[in-house]
């Protein structure tokens, strides 16, 4: 069994309910309150780093999400140059028309151990398979199942688990349950990040590599 007839049901299910501006501004407080740890990390949440880090850092993110794709390799940066004081926690917030089948099929991947291999192809591959922001409405819109097939072959996933997996909505329920995680946090934008439960209040690197720092010195 192949992935491209799943994904065609998680996509025509999910559709453009999940459609949501990822770059929605919004007036941030200075001091950023510490959010709910119940909601900021489940024990199923993919990580990278040590679990004892000084610094967790949260990212809730979208695979279809532009800005997500680009600051990647900031993160990347931040978790190299803080290596063994800082753990990544990675996160859902599906808000484009994409989303769900790509976090399904990078959780696909997770079973078979190539959750970041797949996360990083997605990012790669966006502008292939995602709907870019402001594209007109007429705009040719790619086939995600016939890409998101090949992009499983060439990751060398098992076709027959992944999309068995798939056909049962196996991950929608963890999908679905870090979107609301995010919503009770007043995530409404990707990505989003808290530093040991402090939002960023403003997305930019230097803001949060500051906002780094000053966990580190507590």
């Amino acid at each position: 069994m192949g992935v491209i007839t799943l994904f065609v049901i998680v996509a025509a299910y999910f559709g453009a309910g999940y459609y949501r501006s990822s770059v929605q501004k919004e007036v941030k407080p200075s001091t950023p309150p510490t959010a709910n740890s119940a909601s900021l990390v489940r024990e199923d949440s993919p990580t990278l780093g040590p679990a004892d880090a000084k610094v967790t850092l949260v990212e809730f993110y979208d695979p279809e999400c532009e800005s997500c794709a680009s600051f990647s390799l900031v993160v990347k940066k931040l978790l190299k140059d803080y290596d063994g004081k800082l753990r990544l926690v990675a996160r859902y917030m599906p808000l484009h028309p994409n989303s769900m089948p790509a976090a399904s099929f990078i959780e696909a991947a997770r079973e078979q151990g190539k959750y970041w291999e797949a996360q990083e192809l997605l990012f790669a591959k966006q502008p292939e398979w995602g709907e870019k922001h402001g594209a007109p409405i007429d705009a040719p819109k790619p086939n995600i199942n016939a890409l998101f097939d090949k992009y499983a072959k060439e990751l060398g996933l098992d076709m027959n688990k992944a999309g068995q997996a798939i056909m049962e909505n196996r991950y929608v329920p963890k999908i679905e349950r870090d979107k609301k995680d995010g919503q009770a946090l007043g995530v409404r934008r990707t990505p989003t990040f808290f530093v040991n439960g402090r939002e960023l209040a403003r997305f930019s690197e230097s803001d949060l590599r500051a906002l780094i720092e000053e966990e580190m010195k507590k």
